[in-house]
């Protein structure tokens, strides 16, 4: 039998890392702005990093090793040594960025196990997040060796996502053609793919596109990677062909070749031949004219070579709109002046984006949406039973560096019948020249479908966020909310407790902008905390006025204060 006292053991090494005296490596963070002290013994038996790096360093003439990480953050460096020291690695109120952050810091630092424990954690409780960043985390993952596990996850998402909810009060869906794979293929930095990402992909024998697109694609990848190569393939020479082989060599042999139509061979590979091996193009042209056994390999076809994915047809039809929705949207589309029957509905409504699957970023509508036309927008708005949105019939584009206009007489946006509402409403364009916007790329952080009377803006990448308190305003900026409340506490000789309830939804609570927040304090905007000496005990500077809630809860304006507390409402789970 053993006794273990891990816990005792983990705090007298935190002990350590925390104790001045006795280190002999100090490693600068951050540009060289922030030092940490350590030992090489710890270093070396816990991390094959630090043992390859002290091993090559000199010390000074204080017996001291300095490393530099110029790249690493402070926040992320120190969570790193009291991992190496403690084996603790406290993750609470971390933004999932920060997760990711810490777990390719963890993989630079050669830290495998925490590596494999900060991937499985973003797989199984930060999927909505993936998605919404899914690529960026797709280019980021592939420029490295490890990651099997976030490679499988992005790559089952591209030939084929499954249905995954998460719980949410607000949804965005968009309806159109699900094309999965054209998250990578079609995305504007696809070119910019490592080699490695590409041909995990065309290993996929369930890849949602047809093979020939996927040739395209390749070719259009291995151009990209050779930005000499002429524009006009007649130009090319045979050392250009000899270029891009070489580029291709990794990707070329896990093409279908033999999967593909006359056409597409004469039409799409032929003018490429110089770039397969003889003996391939030879049987190619074999199996055209007699399909009997050629030499090279023939690879099975893809399990699915069709544009629909036939499992999805499992899924809810919608979170948001019914049958009868659809079928009042349809006949809007057509122009109708009745409603089409449910039983006869002209057009599939085939979910592309769902907000409570893929995120509700603003730049997330516009990398999912990107190219697709004939989209209908809807989103349920919280606390209300209203269901609003539009219909573009042109398409969305990601691409412009200004704001472009979609000129078009079709399109529409409405409010649909639903629950309280008692009628819908359908609001045609009448100025076709402003029907539409696509945003600009600066703006698609905070933009996302905009019919130009209705948009969806968030200043904080997510549409769904509560109103909150906010310290990184230039300019005061108001909360809007007609739940929130100021109050007088029944204590002492107040005999009796006084409720307050906003009366001015607009002028609720204000976030105060970041060159007053020196001053100023929780700002409820008839009651706040201010102080010229930048202590609210010290000058009778804090406020209370009667003017946007229903009552005044003080008899005297200005007031100081001896104590305060804030509380974060969290309702109880049973």
């Amino acid at each position: 039998m053993s006794l273990k006292f891990f816990d005792k053991l983990s705090q007298n090494l935190i002990d350590l890392l925390n104790d001045k005296d006795d280190h002999n490596v100090i490693i600068e963070v951050e540009n060289k702005e922030k030092s940490f002290t350590a030992h090489s013994n710890i270093l070396k038996f816990r991390s094959t990093y630090f043992r390859r790096e002290l091993e090559n360093i000199q010390p000074n003439e204080n017996n001291i090793k300095m490393i530099i990480k110029s790249s690493i953050s402070t926040k992320i460096f120190n969570v790193i040594l009291q991992y190496i020291y403690g084996g603790i690695v406290d993750l609470e109120n971390c933004e999932t960025r920060f997760i990711y952050n810490l777990m390719l810091a963890a993989d630079g630092f050669e830290l495998e196990e925490l590596t494999n424990k900060l991937e499985i954690l973003l797989i199984e409780t930060k999927g909505s997040w993936l998605r919404t960043h899914f690529s960026f985390i797709y280019h980021s993952i592939f420029s490295r060796n490890d990651f099997k596990k976030l490679k499988n996850f992005c790559n089952d998402i591209v030939v084929n996502d499954t249905y995954h909810p998460f719980s949410s009060p607000v949804t965005l869906v968009t309806f159109v053609l699900p094309q999965y794979p054209n998250l990578i293929f079609d995305s504007s930095d696809f070119t910019s793919l490592e080699e490695s990402a590409i041909v995990s992909l065309l290993k996929r024998d369930d890849l949602q596109i047809e093979e020939i697109k996927i040739w395209d694609y390749v070719i259009k990848w291995g151009i990209a990677r050779n930005p000499g190569l002429p524009t006009d393939l007649d130009e090319w020479t045979k050392e250009d062909f000899l270029t891009l082989k070489t580029t291709l060599q990794q990707c070329l042999p896990h093409i279908l070749y033999f999967q593909l139509s006359n056409i597409e061979i004469y039409d799409n590979i032929k003018p490429y031949k110089k770039i397969l091996d003889e003996q391939l193009w030879e049987d190619i042209n074999q199996h055209i004219a007699l399909p009997d056994p050629v030499k090279s390999v023939i690879l099975p076809p893809r399990t699915t070579l069709i544009t629909e994915l036939p499992h999805r047809t499992k899924e809810p039809f919608s979170t948001i709109i019914s049958e009868e929705h659809a079928a009042e949207i349809s006949a809007w589309i057509d122009r109708k002046t009745s409603n089409y029957l449910t039983t006869n509905i002209p057009y599939n409504f085939q979910l592309i984006l769902l907000g409570t699957r893929d995120g509700f970023a603003p730049q997330t509508f516009w990398d999912i949406c990107n190219g697709h036309s004939n989209t209908v927008v809807v989103a349920r708005v919280k606390g209300t039973d209203e269901i609003i949105g539009g219909y573009n019939p042109l398409e969305w584009d990601n691409s412009n560096i200004n704001d472009k206009w979609i000129v078009t007489k079709d399109s529409f946006i409405f409010s649909l019948k639903n629950g309280d509402i008692q009628n819908s409403i359908l609001s045609r364009v009448k100025d076709p020249e402003n029907a539409i916007t696509n945003v600009c790329k600066d703006d698609q952080n905070r933009y996302g479908p905009y019919f130009d009377d209705l948009w969806m803006y968030s200043d904080e990448s997510d549409f769904t966020l509560d109103n909150k308190w906010d310290n990184s305003n230039i300019n005061d900026k108001w909360i809007v909310t007609k739940d929130s409340f100021i109050f007088s506490l029944k204590n002492g000789d107040i005999q009796n407790s006084i409720l307050s309830r906003v009366k001015d939804p607009e002028n609720a609570i204000t976030n105060v902008c970041k060159d007053d927040q020196n001053r100023y304090g929780p700002y409820f905007d008839d009651l706040w905390m201010y102080s010229d000496e930048s202590d609210f005990t010290l000058d009778n500077s804090c406020r209370s006025v009667f003017c946007y809630y229903e009552k005044p809860i003080r008899s005297s304006e200005h007031f100081s204060i001896i104590n305060y507390e804030v509380f974060k409402i969290v309702r109880k789970t049973i």
